[in-house]
């Protein structure tokens, strides 16, 4: 079969049927306007004509202009790199990288966007197996909280400085509201006071108001002659928590506290199913009941009646099995650490340690410590390195990646690399909060594990190679919240320097605007101080700029036959 040449007239029709079988005719148009485009390159006619207007346009312009040029363009570099900066200190990430990432990549690439919804889905769903918000930092109430008046003001007296700040002062307000008031405080008298006590700032007013509704307690008492119980339990707590200057003397009124909540707990309880109003009031009681007995627990156990203080707290536990709210299960690890009781310690975190239940820092740094006790007595680095990890150790490490990963700033406070403050009566789940109020507590039990310290040291920064970059994606939990440093610096002192996880690099677009900006700015102050010398340098760029365009042309040229140019012309 002889092969037509170029030359020949079938050639076209070839060329022809061949283009018009493989693209539609859309891309067939295409096809021929960047081939015309390619034949005037090859004959330089519109590249010269480019290059004529080009040099023209260039020798008519004057210094003032290239002056105007790169002021403006500085001008408008640095409000974007004030933008940026603004945006990513308030929201965390870059204006430009979020717009292109959430618009624009969509658009460009449906698989990709398709990718990404999965992934997206799979985290909703995991964050909601964990009963946790997505993208939220929910403040919870500090299980092993101190004492205002035997214990925060006392560090205030010694000190001079305040330990709670006024945020998490005014979230302790609210939740005060929430358990102990209810609609229907209005008809005691003592109620209400204490309704008002509740929402005072002053806790000079707070302490005066109890007294007050005490006082009215009993002058009503006196004046029926009954026998009832009618005092008002939650002025004694208020009085205990804010007056009382001792353990002792809190746990003394504490007890006075339970007699009166038990008495109002029985009567709501008999008229709870008689309207909306008495739930209330039981659902109130009931919580003031279980706030006491936690109370005096907590009293027991820092009075150095531990025992006492776990059976309290198993008490609680099995008669208001459903009031997770208060975490009691934290304190009552904390009381079997304190004894020893491993046993007892490992059966509580078989129950609490479920993927269906929120983690906290407990848990998982109390699992680590188990797994760790039983290796970390001959524990060695040097001999672990040659003969491998047995399994034990394995397990111990794995742990303590584990609760590295969900709370990173434990560590440091347990290896005494930073200092220990006071913890805030509220915390933030995986935040520098948590870790302070975990190690305040836990640090004499990990000390008293022979070896418990030293494997942590030597394991714990390996747990930051596992995690993918960037470091908020996580390895084992849901993705770490970037609003936690935010919330402890709301939560914790301003003399306390706050942990932060993961720190926040500067994105790309900022530090490509600044420098941007910068290098314009640079450019303007030279266009301003040497005019004529910067459009000689601006010629000589863009001369450069259309020099390898040239030399493509050219080399395209050399390399095409002259009849398959003259042939493809004709198409």
């Amino acid at each position: 079969m002889v092969r037509p040449s170029p030359e020949s007239p079938n050639f076209l029709w070839i060329l022809r049927s061949f283009f018009a079988k493989s693209y539609n005719k859309l891309r067939f148009l295409w096809l021929i306007k960047i081939l015309h485009l390619l034949c005037d390159l090859r004959s330089h006619t519109w590249l010269t004509r480019v290059e004529a207007a080009i040099s023209m346009f260039l020798n008519t312009l004057t210094p003032k202009f290239y002056v105007a040029l790169t002021g403006t363009s500085s001008l408008i570099s640095g409000l974007i790199l004030i933008f940026e900066w603004w945006y990513f200190r308030k929201y965390g990430t870059s204006f430009i990288e979020q717009v292109s990432v959430s618009h624009l990549r969509p658009l460009l690439g449906g698989a990709d966007s398709n990718r990404q919804s999965v992934s997206a889905l799979f985290s909703l769903s995991l964050c909601l197996c964990l009963c946790l918000p997505p993208a939220e930092c929910k403040v919870w109430r500090n299980p092993l909280n101190l004492f205002r008046g035997a214990e925060y003001n006392r560090y205030t007296w010694v000190t001079g400085r305040e330990p709670l700040t006024y945020y998490d002062m005014n979230l302790s307000a609210q939740d005060h509201q929430t358990f102990f008031t209810c609609d229907s405080d209005h008809l005691r008298p003592a109620d209400a006071i204490m309704q008002k006590a509740w929402r005072e700032r002053n806790p000079q007013a707070r302490i005066s108001a109890a007294h007050e509704a005490l006082e009215l307690e009993d002058s009503v008492s006196d004046y029926k002659g009954s026998t009832e119980e009618l005092c008002c339990a939650t002025a004694y707590i208020l009085l205990a928590e804010e007056e009382a200057t001792t353990i002792m003397e809190a746990e003394r009124l504490f007890k006075q506290a339970l007699k009166a909540g038990e008495s109002c707990y029985r009567r709501s309880q008999q008229l709870q199913h008689h309207g909306t109003q008495y739930e209330a009031q039981h659902r109130r009681d009931t919580n003031v009941l279980v706030y006491i007995k936690r109370r005096l627990a907590m009293c027991s156990r820092k009075l150095g009646r531990t025992r006492e203080a776990v059976k309290m707290m198993r008490d609680l536990m099995k008669e208001f099995p459903l009031l997770s709210m208060f975490n009691i299960h934290e304190n009552l690890l904390e009381s079997l650490l304190e004894l020893q009781n491993y046993a007892d310690v490992q059966a509580v975190l078989a129950k609490y340690d479920d993927i269906s239940l929120p983690k906290s820092a407990t848990i998982c740094y109390t699992a680590a410590l188990l797994k760790a006790r039983a290796v970390s007595d001959k524990f060695s680095p040097e001999a672990a390195s040659r003969r491998g990890l047995s399994t034990a150790e394995m397990n111990a490490v794995e742990a303590i990646h584990r609760a590295v990963e969900f709370n990173p700033h434990v560590p440091k406070y347990l290896l005494e690399m930073k200092s220990l403050i006071l913890p805030p009566e509220h915390i933030l789940k995986r935040g520098d909060s948590e870790a302070i109020a975990y190690a305040f507590f836990h640090l004499q039990h990990w000390k008293r594990v022979e070896g418990a310290l030293n494997l942590l040291h030597c394991t714990w920064e390996g747990t930051f190679r596992m995690i993918p970059y960037p470091l908020e994606k996580g390895h084992l939990f849901y993705p770490y919240p970037i609003c936690t440093e935010t919330a402890d610096r709301e939560l914790l002192p301003m003399f306390h320097e706050v942990s932060v996880y993961p720190k926040k690099e500067l994105p790309f677009f900022i530090l490509f605007t600044a420098g941007l900006c910068s290098f314009t700015a640079m450019l303007a102050l030279l266009t301003h101080q040497f005019p004529e010398l910067m459009g000689v340098f601006a010629k000589a760029f863009l001369s450069t700029l259309f020099a390898p365009l040239n030399f493509i042309m050219e080399k395209v040229e050399s390399i095409l036959p002259s009849s398959l140019w003259h042939q493809l012309t004709r198409i």
